[in-house]
């Protein structure tokens, strides 16, 4: 298990202990009620032990706060998924993860994005999605399959045109100065995202540099309706499932786009970086 799995087993056992206290009960009360060995919940409690979906009921149902259940049965489902390290997710190149990624974008309607410093993959150019995967290649030093991961990439694009999806879209203002590529790879991508404000599934905002009130920086994010959120760091992919963690980055997406500019607006700041890069 990653370490940063490992913290969030950790976490979940912290929630748990708490709920036991709250309910005024021993750790060997718990464990007798439930009918489990007392080394059991001390286990769970320091992150020791995973405990299983059905070890979470009975522990809700003990301590009378089957209302939390649903965050602890998320957690529990995805904790050994939760963090999915980069050098596995990419150990056979860029492809695979790419490729990954059509099932999760095929099943979800409504999308949110939020992408502060690059332009997000959707809408990427062919040639602005190589330059960055070469980057990927680069730093990770993984094999160099760029070709077959721009291809992957492009055909996740279709999902732009094709049935009833949704896509609202906020790139920071600094993604469209970030030079990935020459200057003439990075034209051709501010043209593409003015291209595309016109289409009727796409509503394309901008984060300008100042940043919305009431809301700090933070790194991007994916919201797949509201089943799942994935964020991307420098070292793993975080999956966030968890009811009440999804509902934090929906308020964060909605202040987001309070603080974003739309239509021309938008158009004159995708404009202005165009002309600096002459």
């Amino acid at each position: 298990m990653s370490g940063q799995a490992q913290q969030a087993r950790a976490v979940l056992g912290a929630r748990l202990r708490e709920l036991r206290r709250g309910a005024g009960l021993t750790g060997r009360a718990l464990a007798s009620a439930a009918g489990w060995q007392l080394s059991k919940v001390s286990k769970i409690e320091h992150g020791k032990q995973s405990p299983t979906v059905a070890d979470v009921r009975e522990w809700c149902r003990h301590c009378g706060a089957e209302d939390q259940l649903s965050d602890l049965v998320a957690a529990v489902r995805h904790i050994d998924s939760l963090w999915m390290e980069w050098r596995r997710v990419l150990g056979s190149g860029t492809r695979r993860r790419q490729r990954a990624s059509i099932g999760l974008y095929e099943a979800t309607g409504h999308f949110r994005v939020y992408a502060p410093g690059v332009v997000w993959g959707t809408l990427q150019t062919a040639a602005y999605a190589e330059a960055l995967l070469r980057r990927v290649v680069d730093f990770h030093q993984i094999p160099d399959d760029v070709e077959a991961g721009v291809a992957a990439r492009m055909q996740r694009q279709q999902m732009l045109y094709e049935g009833r999806r949704r896509f609202a879209c906020l790139l920071g203002e600094q993604a469209l100065y970030t030079r990935i590529g020459g200057a003439e790879v990075m034209r051709g991508q501010l043209d593409r995202l003015l291209a595309v404000m016109s289409l009727p599934r796409l509503s394309l905002g901008i984060v300008p540099r100042e940043g919305p009130e009431g809301l700090w920086p933070a790194v991007g994010f994916i919201m797949f309706d509201e089943r799942a959120v994935m964020v991307e760091t420098y070292s793993a992919e975080l999956t966030v499932t968890q009811p009440t963690e999804i509902a934090a980055y929906a308020r964060a997406f909605e202040r987001l786009q309070a603080g974003a500019v739309y239509g021309r607006q938008a158009r004159e700041l995708i404009a202005r970086a165009a002309a600096a890069l002459d």
